[in-house]
C-alpha cells in the first residue's frame, strides 16, 4: 500500500509551534543516522532476552516439537514484520515519535490517551523485567561466590540485600544509557545484540555436545492429539503477536531516524522473521538438550548456565543476561514512556526527563511485589495490554485508508489548526473495541480465544473506525 507524499505547508500558512505541543525531542528528527544494521540490531536487542527464551522453551514443554515451535513463531513474526513496516513507514515519513503520530488520529491533545496507556504499561513492565533479570543475576552471583549467601537472609520491603544490589545496579545502568539520548541507544544496541548471540550459540554447542549431538526436532516431551497441536500452534502465533503489539504500536519512535523506507523494511526483515525465529529455535534446541542431559526440561537459561561450574563462563553469562534484559527494557519499556511523558508537558519534560521519571516510577512500584501478584500481572497489565490492538487498528486505518498518507506534520504542533484537539470518532471506536479485547483476554469463559485478543481488538477497531470515519466524511 503506497502512501501519498506528505504535504509541505509554507511558513506563511502554518502558525508557529505551540509550546504545549512541541519541544526538540518531539519535533521531526533532524538527523537520520539509523541504517539497516541499526534496525537489525534493534531487534536482536529486543528479542534476545530471558522472557522470549522462556516463552519459546515453554511451548516445547507444553507439547510442541522444535519444528512446530519454529513454524508457529515464524508465522507470527511474518505478521509482526508486516505490522512493523506499516507503523515504521509513518514514523519514517513524518519523522516524529509515537505520541505525535497518535495526534493524527486522536487529536492534538486526545493523543495523550494512547500515550498514557502505552507509558503505564511500559513503566510497570520495565520494573518487572529488571527484577526478573536481577533474580537471574543473583543466582549466577551466588553460583560464582557462595560466600555471599548471608546477604540473602535479611530483606527490606520484600527484597533481600543481594537482590537489592543486583536490581539497583541493573536499574542504574539502564537509566545512564537513556539519559544520553537515542544516539547512545543506537550505539549500545549495535554491539550488544551480536554479543548475546555468541553466548547463546556457545550454550547450544555445550548442551548439544553433552547430549552427543542427538537432539530430535520432531519429538516433544508431552504427547498431544492432532487437534490440540493445532490449537497450541495457532495459540503460540497469537501470543507472540500480543507480545510484540506493544512495540508495533510505537515502532515509529525508532523508524523516524531511518533515511528511507527501504532501510526500515530490510532491517525489519533480517531482525524479525529471520533473527527472531532463529533465536526461538535455538532456545527450543537448548531446552530439548537439557531434557536429554539432565533428565528435565530447563526453561531458564540462567539456571542452565549455573550448571556449567566454570567461573569465567558464569561471569560472562551473568553479564550477558544482564545486557539482554537491558536490551528489551530500553527498546520496549523505556524509550516509549520517555516520549509519552514528554508529550504531556513538552515545556517542562524532555526525552531525558521523561526517561528518568519512568525509571524512578518503575523503582517505586516495587516490581517484585507486583510480579508476585497474579491479579496485578494478569488483570491490570493484561487488561491494559489488550488496549494496544485497538489503538494500532485506529492509527493504521486513519493514516492509510482515511487520510491516504496525507499528513501536514507542522500542523500536528498547532492548537486549533487542521487537526482537532480531540477526535471523537477515535474515542467512539476505541472504548467499545478496547472493552471487547479486554473481556476476551481476561474473562475465563473466553480463555480459548484469549491468545487472539490483540488480533481481535485490532481487526474490530480497524473495521469500526473505517465505517464511522467514512460515514462522517
Amino acid at each position: 500500500m503506497t502512501a501519498a507524499p506528505l504535504t509541505e505547508p509554507s511558513q506563511e500558512t502554518t502558525p508557529p509551534p505551540d509550546p504545549r505541543l512541541w519541544n526538540e525531542d518531539l519535533a521531526p528528527a533532524k538527523e537520520r543516522r539509523w541504517k539497516v544494521y541499526d534496525i537489525f540490531a534493534l531487534w536482536m536487542f529486543d528479542v534476545h532476552n530471558l522472557g522470549n527464551y522462556t516463552f519459546a522453551a515453554g511451548l516445547f514443554v507444553l507439547g510442541l516439537s522444535a519444528w512446530q515451535v519454529f513454524t508457529a513463531l515464524l508465522f507470527g513474526f511474518v505478521i509482526i514484520y508486516a505490522g512493523m513496516n506499516l507503523m515504521g513507514r509513518i514514523g519514517q515519513r513524518t519523522g516524529v515519535p509515537f505520541p505525535v503520530v497518535a495526534r493524527i488520529s486522536f487529536g492534538t491533545f486526545g493523543a495523550n490517551l494512547p500515550a498514557l496507556i502505552r507509558a503505564v504499561i511500559a513503566i510497570f513492565w520495565y520494573g518487572i523485567q529488571t527484577y526478573l533479570a536481577s533474580v537471574a543475576i543473583t543466582l549466577l552471583v551466588l553460583a560464582i561466590d557462595p560466600g555471599l549467601k548471608p546477604l540473602t537472609e535479611h530483606g527490606f520491603l520484600g527484597l533481600h540485600a543481594l537482590g537489592w544490589i543486583c536490581f539497583v545496579a541493573l536499574w542504574a545502568v539502564q537509566a545512564l544509557i537513556l539519559t544520553r539520548g537515542m544516539e547512545s541507544v543506537r550505539k549500545f544496541q549495535d554491539w550488544c545484540g551480536p554479543a548475546i548471540w555468541v553466548v547463546m550459540i556457545a550454550l547450544a554447542v555445550w548442551i548439544l555436545a553433552a547430549g552427543h549431538w542427538n537432539i530430535s526436532f520432531t519429538s516433544s516431551p508431552k504427547q498431544l492429539s492432532t487437534g490440540e497441536q493445532i490449537r497450541q500452534w495457532f495459540g503460540a502465533a497469537g501470543l507472540i503477536l500480543a507480545t510484540y503489539g506493544t512495540l508495533m504500536l510505537n515502532f515509529c519512535d525508532f523508524s523516524r531516524f531511518a533515511p528511507d523506507q527501504k532501510t526500515v523494511k530490510r532491517g525489519n526483515f533480517w531482525g524479525l522473521p529471520i533473527n527472531s525465529t532463529a533465536f526461538a529455535l535455538l532456545s527450543v534446541v537448548v531446552t530439548a538438550g537439557s531434557m536429554q542431559v539432565f533428565g528435565e526440561a530447563i526453561t531458564d537459561p540462567a539456571e542452565l548456565l549455573a550448571k556449567v561450574h566454570n567461573t569465567p563462563v558464569l561471569i560472562i553469562g551473568a553479564l550477558t543476561f544482564a545486557v539482554a534484559t537491558m536490551g528489551v527494557n530500553i527498546v520496549a519499556n523505556f524509550v516509549s514512556p520517555a516520549y509519552d511523558l514528554a508529550n504531556i508537558w513538552p515545556r517542562r519534560i524532555t526525552f531525558t526527563i521523561g526517561g528518568m521519571i519512568s525509571a524512578v516510577a518503575a523503582l517505586c512500584v516495587l516490581p517484585w511485589k507486583l510480579y508476585s501478584s497474579p491479579a496485578v500481572v494478569n488483570y491490570f497489565l493484561g487488561g491494559l495490554g489488550a488496549f494496544l490492538g485497538p489503538l494500532f487498528g485506529i492509527m493504521i486505518v486513519d493514516y492509510y485508508l482515511i487520510r491516504r498518507g496525507q499528513v501536514d506534520v507542522a500542523q500536528l504542533f498547532v492548537d486549533g489548526g487542521i487537526y482537532p484537539r480531540v477526535n471523537p470518532r477515535a474515542l467512539v471506536t476505541f472504548f467499545p473495541t478496547a472493552a471487547l479485547s479486554a473481556v476476551i483476554a481476561l474473562v475465563p469463559f473466553f480463555a480459548p480465544a484469549a491468545p487472539y485478543s490483540w488480533f481481535i481488538g485490532t481487526a474490530s477497531s480497524a473495521a469500526l473506525y473505517y465505517v464511522v470515519s467514512r460515514k462522517h466524511r
